[in-house]
């Protein structure tokens, strides 16, 4: 186990990744790592290879281009940065489609 800090606070244990049938609800695979293990060294393990769509939070942002996953065929939505959404909501117009 290891610890590590997330915002001004300490973190020790371990972190569970867990990949999730968006239809069923069930899990599907389930990796656990220390706490200081990054969450896109975990994405390819979490993959059954029968996805269409992979949802994720923002600590997955730039999994499409990571070569371990460059054969894999899905529709990825990935949580912007709140950094980020925070930008987009002070320019209304680049906000619509």
């Amino acid at each position: 186990m290891h610890q590590t800090k997330k915002g001004n606070q300490w973190h020790f244990g371990m972190k569970a990744h867990i990949g999730v049938d968006a239809k069923s609800g069930l899990t599907h695979s389930l990796v656990t790592t220390a706490a200081n293990e990054h969450d896109l060294n975990q994405l390819g393990n979490l993959l059954h290879g029968e996805e269409q769509f992979v949802s994720a939070d923002a600590g997955y942002q730039g999994a499409p281009q990571r070569e371990e996953l460059a054969e894999v065929d899905v529709d990825w939505l990935i949580a912007e940065r709140p950094g980020r959404v925070k930008t987009l909501k002070q320019h209304p117009r680049k906000n619509k489609t």
